[in-house]
């Protein structure tokens, strides 16, 4: 079994996952994480432990950080301060309709990347070179999306916990209105928007329960049958999986979901009674015989059931030299009878 632990590169930031190698590191402990740029200083958050599912493709872990790491990654952080003051000074200076969100640094390149929001494109070519004059450094800008943006700063949303994007979530699926409308939210664009001002994420993660849900029972308008009477669907409850039921009689009912469910009521109508068996089958007796079913060969002749003719048109002799134990087809009970033999002239 693979081992893994996880770090942060920031204070309550995303985590991230890596493979420790042959290290050791205990939470709080920091460490060098492989990144594009080169390693750069970690904070150990959750120590090294055996995992039961295959994790391959992890980063493994460079070794622990020593003094030098530490002087390095604090003269960073100082540079990154320094350059986030400086970007939004001449923001505001060039009247630029943007807000800097971000900034990161790579001192072995020297060179430093803006991140920043804005609600249309800007023209930052004159900012561009203001901030490369002002840090000496060569700087890149680029545009974030409104949850990219959210994503970057973190914060905590109306449920009280760390936003999603900031913590574990990786990609971005389309939210649409109708997943809140499926899930009978209200459309306040107050209660459904997340900090980053679009639709919450979290619309996402039940809307495949409420539609699944929505396939297998009656909708809203339908008829049902439950327990207490026929009645029309008013509502869904997706959480306690119920249907209300208006009845016919007079008031609402509160019904489970395999109370209404079609498939569900049909399969106890069949089975909770057992097999019935058929009515041609029945012998007085209480023993059916083998060819008790009615049909076309079920009616006897007067003299009994006729025999099958030979290729010469004349019946066959009988088995045992002379008498025939068929089954009778009319009575279901066997009898031993006389075979007589016809001659064709």
């Amino acid at each position: 079994m693979p081992m893994m632990c996880a770090v942060s590169f920031s204070r309550r930031g995303r985590l991230y996952y890596a493979d420790p190698g042959p290290y050791s590191p205990r939470v709080g402990d920091r460490v060098l994480v492989p990144t594009d740029e080169g390693p750069e200083v970690a904070t150990c958050v959750w120590a090294p432990q055996w995992v039961s599912e295959d994790v391959g493709g992890l980063p493994v872990l460079a070794g622990l950080a020593d003094e030098d790491d530490l002087r390095r990654d604090d003269a960073a952080r100082r540079r990154r301060a320094q350059a986030r003051v400086a970007a939004r000074r001449l923001v505001r200076e060039h009247g630029l309709p943007m807000k800097v969100v971000g900034v990161d640094v790579v001192p072995d390149s020297n060179a430093f990347t803006v991140y920043f929001t804005a609600e249309n494109r800007v023209d930052f070519r004159a900012l561009v070179r203001d901030l490369n004059r002002t840090l000496s450094a060569r700087v890149q800008l680029r545009q974030l999306s409104a949850r990219d943006s959210a994503k970057l700063q973190g914060g905590i949303g109306s449920c009280g916990r760390d936003l999603c994007c900031s913590t574990f979530l990786t990609d971005f699926e389309p939210v649409s209105v109708r997943m809140a409308k499926d899930q009978n939210l209200s459309l306040n664009p107050m209660r459904i928007s997340g900090a980053c001002g679009r639709l919450m994420c979290c619309l996402r993660y039940e809307h495949p329960l409420y539609e699944e849900f929505t396939a297998a029972v009656p909708a809203v308008g339908a008829r049902a049958s439950t327990p207490d009477g026929d009645g029309r669907v008013v509502a869904h409850d997706v959480p306690r999986q119920q249907v209300t039921v208006a009845l016919d009689g007079g008031g609402r009912h509160a019904c489970s979901r395999a109370d209404v469910c079609g498939s569900r009521k049909a399969y106890e109508a069949t089975h909770a009674a057992g097999p019935a068996r058929p009515a041609s089958t029945a012998d007085p007796t209480g023993t059916a015989g083998p060819a008790a079913t009615a049909g076309p060969a079920a009616t006897a002749e007067p003299t009994g059931t006729a025999e099958p003719a030979g290729p010469a048109g004349t019946a066959g002799p009988a088995p045992d030299g002379g008498e025939d134990s068929s089954p009778d087809t009319a009575g279901g009970r066997s009898h031993r009878r006389r075979s007589r033999r016809r001659t064709e002239h």
